[in-house]
Formats: C-alpha cells, structure tokens, sequence
C-alpha cells in the first residue's frame, strides 16, 4: 500500500479504468484506497459521477465498510482482534496495552504519524489468539510483552 496526497486527476484515472467492471463501486474503492492510502471525501463526487450513483449511495458504502480508511494512516497498521475467541484469552489486556503503547484509540494514529489502530472482528486465528496485523503480516498469541517486542523490532528498522 502506498500512502500519497489525493491527486483528483490520478483518482479520476482509477475510476475510469474500473467503472466498467460489474459491480464496480467496490473495486474502485479498494482501488483507491491501494493507490492512496484512504479514500478523500473529494473521490466521492468523482465516484457518483462517473458511476451514475448519488454522492450518498457512495459515501453509505465507505461508511458500512470499516476497512475503508477516511483519512490518511500512519506508516504501520496494526489491527487488533476484537472478536470473541481472543477476547476469552486476554484481548481486552492487550487492546489496553497496544492503545496506550501506541499513544492511539482504535480508529486513530499516533501523533508522531508512525501507527494507525484498526479493530478487526476476526483474522482467523482464533486457536492463537489474542491475535493482531501488522503492516498484513499475522501474529498470534500477542500479550502485551509480545506486542511491544514486535513494535521494537519496526523501530529499530527506522
């Protein structure tokens, strides 16, 4: 994933190269959020426009979706497992942990710009939990002493 400033001319292309594509509002947000990192307000009336779609109907689908970024993330993900079978071995610990190691609430990033907080309701690795993703690369069993090795171990690659 790549993280750059919204460009309306460079979304406009992505939307143009997917719009014909069968069911194409999905793919193109997806897209766009690969291309930039999130999805601008101002891809919105891009996207109804060339779709013939209402601004609203565009915007309900970004909002349903909570993969879907609004703003731009830090330079790591991390997204923390919130469904039920790593909550019953400790989620809740480490949720506290990482929100407060990281200095961010679910759905923020840091003020230093290094780290944004995604809950997730599953990555199936519920035999390993508490689980997290970081930067799309999987870990199970992550307490609290666990997250901060792998934390120290992206800072360290600075």
């Amino acid at each position: 994933m790549s993280v750059r400033d919204w460009d309306a001319e460079t979304g406009r292309e992505v939307v143009r190269a997917l719009k014909h594509v069968e069911g194409a509002l999905l793919p193109i947000l997806h897209a766009i959020q690969e291309k930039f990192g999130y999805v601008d307000a101002a891809a919105v009336p891009i996207i109804a426009d060339e779709l013939n779609l209402s601004r609203a109907e565009v915007h309900g689908v970004i909002s349903f979706y909570h993969d879907f970024r609004k703003h731009a993330p830090g330079k790591h993900i991390v997204k923390i497992c919130r469904a039920e079978a790593c909550q019953a071995v400790g989620g809740r610990d480490s949720e506290a942990h990482v929100q407060e190691r990281l200095n961010a609430g679910f759905h923020e990033t840091s003020a230093d710009g290094r780290y944004t907080l995604e809950p997730v309701y599953c990555l199936g690795n519920c035999a390993c939990g508490p689980s997290a993703m970081i930067d799309g690369k999987l870990y199970g069993r992550v307490t609290p002493k666990r997250f901060d090795q792998l934390v120290g171990a992206l800072e360290a690659k600075r």
